[in-house]
């Protein structure tokens, strides 16, 4: 079974948390409910944008597309689909890399820890070993069908008269007479 509505889920939840910031920062709240650390300074911080656009916006964009894509990875042409698991491990691996970065800007350099900063690199983590996971799942799934194709051909006894790959090499090139 693949982990892709785990994932869909999973990418939800971020997706709320990355809404809530960027409406913060669009000045749609005036004020984040923030139990632990310092969310608006961190927030408020120059780092709070890249090439010009709220991080929060960034995180929104990349969350909608993480649901996107394993939605669709559960369709019935895709729900087997190596690509798409390659696709949300990647997607996934990249968004770890950038909630390290940020968070250690948080630490080092803003000097300031924003609780729903955190939940979002918790929840790209998690996103990440889930689409490790799914990708492990659907290879396993591919060796089976492999595995379970080869058992038919052997069979039917389906090669049965070619006795090396020489011969299918010199049956291909030369048509039987």
């Amino acid at each position: 079974m693949n982990k892709r509505p785990l994932v869909a889920l999973v990418a939800l939840g971020g997706l709320f948390v990355a809404l809530y910031l960027t409406l913060y920062k669009l000045g749609y709240i005036g004020t984040l409910v923030c139990a632990v650390g310092s969310c608006e300074k961190v927030q408020t911080s120059k780092w709070a944008r890249l090439f010009n656009v709220p991080v929060a916006v960034w995180g929104v964009l990349y969350y909608v597309a993480v649901l996107g894509v394993s939605l669709a990875g559960l369709t019935n042409a895709l729900s087997e689909s190596r690509r798409v698991s390659l696709v949300l491990s990647w997607m996934t691996g990249f968004g770890v890399l950038f909630s390290a970065w940020l968070t250690y800007l948080e630490l080092f350099v803003i000097d300031a820890i924003c609780q729903w900063c955190v939940v979002s690199a918790i929840l790209a983590a998690t996103l990440f070993v889930l689409s490790l996971l799914d990708l492990r799942d659907v290879s396993h799934l591919e060796d089976e069908v492999v595995t379970d194709a080869a058992a038919m051909l052997r069979e039917a006894r389906v090669g049965d008269q070619i006795s090396n790959t020489g011969e299918v090499s010199r049956r291909a090139m030369r048509p039987e007479e």
